[in-house]
C-alpha cells in the first residue's frame, strides 16, 4: 500500500499511437461534421469519408440558469443591522478567552466556533489558547485525568492545528489487551471524541487505528440506548463521516441546527453563527452573480454542448477549497479555474479525436495562439477560453504584486493537459495501466496540482522565494490532496465511465492486476484513501510556519470537498437531488434568527 502513495514525476507518455475508430459498443457516439466550415457543430449525418465518430456522456444541462443566479442576493436589506449586531457579538466573545479559565471550557469554546465556521474571527485567540495548553500535556492533570472525553478533545485540536501530540495519552484507557476498558464502555461523550481524534492519526499509530475500530462498534450501542437527542445525532454525523474528513462551510451549516438542541449551548455563540453564516452567504451570492456573469460573458457554455455546464458546482469547490470569508477574489478565480477544467477535461474525455487532442496539448504547451490555427474550433474556443484567462490572472497578479507568475500557470496547466493526453492514448490503444501506472498520472489528471496552485496564489503575498518555496517543498501534501480527490472520483464515477467506455480507474485497475472483486477493490481504495490521509496528517504537523499551515489547511479542504461531492454519486457531474439540496443550504436558504 505505502508504494502506491509515494511521491514521482508524472509517467512518460508511451511512443504515439496510430488512431483507430472504434466499434459502437465501447460507447455512445455522435456523427459530426468538424472539416465544413459552414456547418454548424451539430448531430448530423455525413458522407464516411468526413465523418468523425465522437464519444458522447449524454450530461444534462445546466439546472441553474443564469437569470436566477443574477437574482441572488439583491434584497438583503438587513445586511448592515446584521453586521452591527455581528460586530458586538464577536467582541463579546473575545472577552470570553479572558473569561474562561478550565482548560476543558477554553477547548469546547473553540471547538464550537471552528464548528460553527466562526473560527476565523479568532485566529489569534486560538493559537494563543492551544499554545499555552500544548506546554502542559501530562496527563496527570486534574482536568483531564481519566477522562476520555476531556483526553480525546484536546489530542484532536492540538492535532488539528499542527501540534505533536503522543498518541500514548490514550494508554491509561486502554486495557493489557488492546482494547477500552470497560469504565469506558458506555461513555458516549468520550467514545464520539476518541473516535473523531482518531482520524488525527499518522501510519504506525496502531493504538489509535484500534480504538477506532473499538469506539466505533461501542458508538453503534450508545445510539440503541442514549436518550440525549444532541448526542444522538453527533454520533450518526460521525460515524456517517468524520468530522476531519467534512468540508468545513457545509459542516457549519449542519452544526447550527443540530447545536441549537444542545441543552448546554452558548445563546451568544449560536447568534453570531447564525448572523454570519447568511452575512457570509450574502457574498457568495455576489460571488455567484459574479461567476455567472463571467460564464456567460464566456460563451462555451452555450457553444460547447458536448461538456459538464456546472457552474454552481464549480463555485461549491471554490468556498470548499478556499473556505475563509475574506478571500473574495480567490473564491472568484478558483470558480473560473474549475469551470476551465471541467471543460477542458470532458474535450480530453468524451469528444477529441486523438489528432485533435495531441495538436491541443501542443498548443498549451507552448502557449500560444498561432499554435491553435490548425484545431476544429470548437477547441479553439477552448484554448482561447484558457489563454486569456489564465493571462488576466496572471497579469493582475503582476500588477498588483510585483511577480510575473505566467510560466508557473503555463507549467501548470500543460502538466495537466499532458496528463490528460496520456489517458486519452491508453485509452485509444486498449491499455490497461497497473494501479500503481494509474495512480502516477491520475493524480495529476484529477486537476489537483492546478488547483492548488491557484489557491496558492490567491491566500498568499507571491515572491520569487515562496513560489520556490511552494515547488520545493509543497509537492507531498499536492499530491496526498489529490489523491483521495481522484480515488474519491473513482469511488463514485467509474461505473458511469466504464460504461461510456473510459480508461479503466483505480477500482478496475486493482481488479484486473489481482484477480480482486469488485467489493474487495473498493474496499482497498477505502483503505488507500484512509492510508493518504495519514500522510497528510503527518504532513500537516511537519509545517511550522503560518504561511505553510495555511497551504496545508487549503490542500486538505480540497480532499475534504471532494468526499463530500463524491460521498454518495457523482456531486459534479448530477446536480439534481442530493447536489441540488446542498447548493440550496449553502447559497440560496438563509438561516431564521434565533427566537
Amino acid at each position: 500500500m505505502a508504494s502506491l502513495l509515494t511521491s514521482s514525476p508524472i509517467c512518460s507518455f508511451p511512443k504515439q499511437a496510430q488512431w483507430k475508430r472504434f466499434s459502437n459498443n465501447r460507447s455512445s457516439y455522435h456523427i459530426l461534421n468538424v472539416f465544413s466550415p459552414s456547418q454548424s457543430e451539430a448531430t448530423t449525418e455525413i458522407s464516411v469519408e468526413n465523418d468523425i465518430v465522437r464519444r458522447s456522456a449524454d450530461y444534462h444541462p445546466p439546472i441553474w440558469d443564469y437569470d436566477s443566479l443574477q437574482s441572488l442576493g439583491l434584497h438583503h436589506v438587513e445586511d448592515e443591522l446584521y453586521k452591527e449586531r455581528a460586530s458586538k457579538l464577536k467582541e463579546e466573545v473575545r472577552m470570553m478567552f479572558d473569561n474562561v479559565v478550565d482548560p476543558l471550557e477554553k477547548l469546547e469554546l473553540i471547538d464550537a466556533l471552528q464548528r460553527l465556521g466562526l473560527s476565523y474571527y479568532f485566529e489569534d485567540e486560538i493559537r494563543k489558547t492551544l499554545k499555552n495548553i500544548s506546554n502542559n500535556l501530562s496527563s496527570n492533570v486534574a482536568w483531564k485525568k481519566d477522562n476520555l472525553y476531556a483526553t480525546s478533545l484536546e489530542f484532536r485540536l492540538l492535532r488539528k492545528h499542527g501540534y505533536e501530540v503522543n498518541q500514548d495519552v490514550f494508554t491509561s484507557f486502554m486495557d493489557k489487551d488492546g482494547n477500552i476498558k470497560a469504565s469506558f464502555t458506555h461513555d458516549c461523550k468520550g467514545l464520539l471524541n476518541l473516535y473523531e481524534a482518531s482520524y488525527h492519526l499518522v501510519e504506525g499509530e496502531t493504538m489509535l487505528e484500534n480504538a477506532r475500530e473499538l469506539a466505533a462498534k461501542l458508538l453503534k450501542q450508545c445510539l440503541k440506548q442514549n436518550n440525549d437527542q444532541y448526542l444522538s445525532m453527533l454520533v450518526e454525523h460521525a460515524l456517517e463521516l468524520p468530522l476531519h474528513w467534512r468540508m468545513l462551510r457545509l459542516e457549519a451549516r449542519w452544526f447550527i441546527d443540530a447545536y441549537e438542541k444542545n441543552k448546554d449551548k452558548n445563546p451568544i455563540i449560536l447568534e453570531l453563527a447564525i448572523l454570519d453564516y447568511n452575512i457570509v452567504q450574502a457574498m457568495h451570492q455576489e460571488d455567484l452573480r459574479y461567476a455567472s456573469g463571467w460564464w456567460k460573458d464566456l460563451g462555451i457554455g452555450e457553444r460547447l454542448t458536448f461538456a459538464r455546464d456546472r457552474l454552481m458546482e464549480n463555485f461549491l469547490w471554490s468556498v470548499g477549497i478556499i473556505g475563509a470569508p475574506q478571500f473574495e477574489r480567490g473564491r472568484r478565480i478558483q470558480t473560473k479555474v474549475n469551470a476551465l477544467i471541467t471543460y477542458i477535461d470532458d474535450v480530453y474525455d468524451v469528444y477529441g479525436t486523438m489528432d485533435e487532442l495531441e495538436l491541443f496539448t501542443d498548443a498549451v504547451e507552448r502557449w500560444d495562439v498561432n499554435a491553435t490555427q490548425k484545431l476544429p474550433n470548437y477547441m479553439k474556443l477552448c484554448f482561447h477560453a484558457l489563454h486569456s484567462s489564465i493571462n488576466d490572472m496572471a497579469f493582475h497578479t503582476l500588477k498588483e504584486q510585483g511577480i510575473d507568475v505566467l510560466p508557473f500557470l503555463k507549467n501548470l496547466w500543460a502538466n495537466l493537459c499532458k496528463s490528460y493526453m496520456l489517458e486519452a492514448r491508453w485509452y485509444y490503444i486498449g491499455y490497461k495501466p497497473n494501479l500503481q501506472e494509474y495512480i502516477d498520472n491520475a493524480w495529476i489528471s484529477i486537476s489537483g496540482p492546478v488547483l492548488l496552485g491557484h489557491a496558492y496564489l490567491e491566500t498568499n503575498h507571491v515572491t520569487k522565494e515562496g513560489l520556490q518555496t511552494f515547488e520545493e517543498y509543497h509537492p507531498n501534501i499536492i499530491r496526498w490532496s489529490s489523491t483521495v480527490l481522484r480515488l474519491a472520483n473513482d469511488l463514485a464515477t467509474s461505473s458511469y465511465e466504464i460504461k461510456r467506455g473510459d480508461i479503466p480507474k483505480s477500482i478496475q485497475c486493482y481488479m484486473h492486476e489481482t484477480g480482486r472483486s469488485e467489493e474487495e477493490a473498493r474496499e482497498h481504495i477505502k483503505k488507500l484513501i484512509d492510508a493518504t490521509w495519514k500522510n497528510m496528517n503527518r504532513d500537516r504537523m511537519a509545517a511550522k510556519s503560518l504561511s505553510s499551515q495555511m497551504f496545508f489547511e487549503t490542500a486538505m479542504n480540497l480532499a475534504r470537498v471532494s468526499m463530500l461531492v463524491y460521498q454518495n454519486d457523482d456531486g459534479h457531474g448530477i446536480e439534481d437531488g442530493e447536489p441540488k439540496e446542498r447548493a440550496l443550504r449553502l447559497f440560496i436558504q438563509s438561516i431564521p434568527s434565533p427566537k
